[in-house]
């Protein structure tokens, strides 16, 4: 269906031009209206020379301005011939009027302005050819032929200005698409540089502890020494090739020299919301359910999630209060950061730092919901499995 509205949508016009061609065929056949105005010369040529007039407005597409320039002239000329041509058909007077808005609807402008003093031209001398043309039915013709010549240079200015705003807009969508792609990547080299710190402790304490059980054990127990020194060699493999792959997330050689700090986490939560405080932005800090230890990858981005939700608030809120809400359950733990300050739909969702939650959110299965709050404000809520699902 939207297929065939299109396709009549592009060639109605093609439509009517064939159209007015055969009604100008008919009406010099036929002969109908008034005597005075009925042409003198032969159907041999009159009956040509009318669909050579209409038939050029089909080419308009390929040739926007010696499409209806050509039917133009051809009016003209045949006018020299026999003066009733145009005032005797209507459908000659239509092909003149709608030439007259191609040529304004041209998208160069001085191809459109070109125009003016061709249908001029034009118009007088059809006027001047007709048997009984006068001072007023030049007047008349020429300001129907202008007005719509006006009319197209005006529509002509406005789908111009459509197609600017539509350019515009895509192109302000492509650098938003661009923009968001590159906070992806980002959040997600720092996703993984972080994640790489945390499984190289873990991996580390695990080979320091294999190869200190492994000098507890007797002279007699080789097999089991040859296996803890295999759990040594292959942990301290593994840690090789992260460090490797730290290397290349590494954004430059600042960041590859700079020391590893501990990794925060829920429990220093307290120590954040005493730095926002500071900033500026009122805090307060709740714990429901029994707090469980978290795997420490859950751990850090739990942290991240609630630090992104008050830079945010800190950014955009204004005046504000923001509450922090951690909620521990059997098998997930649930973040709420809220607050009650300013609110601007067209920045919702557009923020590097709601990306950057998704992102997390994402390696850990979780669910991540964002929006305005009922009382007013804004709220951002996750949830964070540490059971089965985080596997």
């Amino acid at each position: 269906m939207t297929r065939a509205v299109a396709f009549v949508r592009s060639y109605v016009f093609d439509v009517l031009v064939l159209a007015v061609a055969v009604g100008a065929v008919v009406e010099f056949v036929v002969k109908p209206g008034d005597q005075q105005y009925y042409p003198t010369t032969t159907n041999w040529f009159i009956i040509p020379a009318a669909v050579a007039t209409v038939l050029p407005l089909l080419a308009r597409r390929r040739f926007p301005f010696a499409a209806p320039a050509t039917s133009l002239v051809l009016a003209g000329a045949v006018s020299f011939v026999e003066g009733n041509f145009a005032p005797f058909s209507f459908s000659i007077f239509l092909c003149l009027v709608a030439s007259a808005f191609l040529l304004g609807m041209n998208s160069d402008r001085r191809e459109a302005l070109a125009g003016v003093p061709l249908i001029l031209a034009v118009v007088v001398a059809a006027v001047h050819n007709q048997p009984d043309g006068s001072a007023d039915d030049l007047f008349f013709v020429t300001i129907i032929m202008l007005c719509s010549w006006a009319g197209g240079f005006a529509l002509s200015a406005k789908l111009a200005e459509a197609s600017r705003a539509e350019a515009r807009a895509l192109a302000l969508r492509e650098e938003q698409e661009r923009l968001s792609a590159e906070a992806v990547q980002a959040e997600r080299s720092r996703i993984a540089r972080e994640l790489h710190d945390v499984v190289a402790h873990h991996v580390s304490v695990m080979t320091v502890q294999a190869g200190a059980v492994r000098r507890l054990l007797q002279p007699g127990q080789a097999r089991e020494r040859e296996a803890l020194m295999s759990v040594e060699e292959t942990g301290r493999k593994a840690l090789t090739e992260m460090r490797r792959l730290l290397g290349v997330l590494k954004e430059d050689e600042e960041q590859k020299h700079a020391p590893l700090a501990p990794q925060p986490g829920v429990g220093t939560l307290d120590t954040l919301v005493e730095q926002v405080r500071e900033a500026g932005l009122p805090v307060e800090l709740t714990t429901e359910g029994r707090a469980v230890e978290l795997p420490p990858g859950v751990d850090l981005s739990a942290y991240r999630i609630v630090q992104e939700a008050l830079t945010n608030a800190l950014k955009h809120a204004g005046p504000a209060h923001a509450w922090v809400t951690v909620r521990y359950g059997d098998d997930a733990v649930e973040l709420e950061i809220a607050n009650d300050g300013a609110f601007d739909p067209a920045e919702n969702g557009r923020g590097h730092g709601l990306v950057g939650m998704r992102e997390r959110v994402a390696v850990y299965g979780g669910k991540l919901e964002s929006g305005p709050r009922p009382g007013g404000g804004f709220a951002v809520r996750a949830r964070l499995p540490i059971g089965k699902e985080t596997g």
